[in-house]
């Protein structure tokens, strides 16, 4: 009798593991510090000088093309800015004008005391406080094919063509992309400001990588099928970490 017990005991250790090994799984990308948290190891380094509304900081992979991509200028422009070369390359942690300066023809260096942005974050990046129609753009046009419902569905899924573009919904930062959750198949996240993220999944390729800055529109993917060879993308929105309904924030269909 007492075996008996002990071999109930160890099937029920065994399942409660497995249940948590499952559940392990399931963690996606944005419940991960490293995703969010883009804060420099040493907090007193030069990363940590404020850089004020119209200058960005160069991060790891920025060229000075995609910079001027993400903010809708020209190379030209932003070289001539900031009095450099086209084709100059630009290094982790250069701050580099974005906006035209005040006085034309003249480079203005940014001073160190002003409102900070968030390391890793694109400035212009939208922020609103609660959902606003139109703020993201549409990353496909299609059929909605299913609907956001709380605590049955995270997002919305959008029906297209395989190989059709996936376009990021805002200008942001990408903090993932890569396979690493079946469910979502090839899978991007885009960050837009601290509490505002996108998520495209099941896509069939991905053209953008960690850390790239992209611009609202710019195409970062392609569509690819769900296990049932259904050619469409998952889009999810998230606030502050928690899924809301991408169709508050996309404009509504038609418009």
């Amino acid at each position: 009798m007492t075996k008996q017990w002990q071999l109930t005991g160890i099937r029920v250790l065994t399942a409660a593991a497995l249940g948590a090994a499952v559940a392990g799984c399931t963690t996606m990308p944005w419940d991960s510090t490293p995703f969010y948290s883009n804060a420099p190891s040493n907090p007193t380094s030069l990363s940590t000088v404020p850089v004020p509304a119209g200058f960005y900081r160069v991060n790891a992979g920025d060229t000075l093309g995609g910079i001027a991509s993400a903010y809708g200028r020209k190379p030209q422009e932003i070289a001539a800015w900031n009095g450099l070369a086209v084709n100059s390359p630009v290094a982790p942690g250069q701050v580099l004008r974005v906006s035209p300066p005040m006085a034309s023809g003249s480079i203005v260096t940014p001073p160190v005391a002003a409102a900070p942005a968030t390391p890793g974050t694109v400035p212009g990046a939208p922020s609103p406080a609660g959902p606003q129609q139109g703020v993201l753009q549409w990353p496909l046009r299609g059929p909605i094919l299913k609907t956001f419902s709380p605590g049955k569905s995270n997002g919305i899924v959008i029906g297209g063509q395989p190989g059709d573009p996936v376009k990021a919904a805002a200008t942001g930062r990408v903090v993932y992309a890569g396979t690493g959750i079946e469910a979502y198949g090839p899978l991007i996240i885009i960050k837009h400001s601290d509490s505002l993220i996108t998520a495209y999944g099941q896509n069939s390729q991905l053209l953008v990588k960690e850390g790239d800055a992209v611009a609202q529109g710019q195409t970062i993917g392609e569509v690819g099928v769900d296990s049932r060879g259904v050619a469409s993308i998952q889009f999810e929105v998230r606030q502050n970490g928690q899924p809301v309904d991408p169709l508050q924030w996309l404009p509504k269909p038609g418009g």
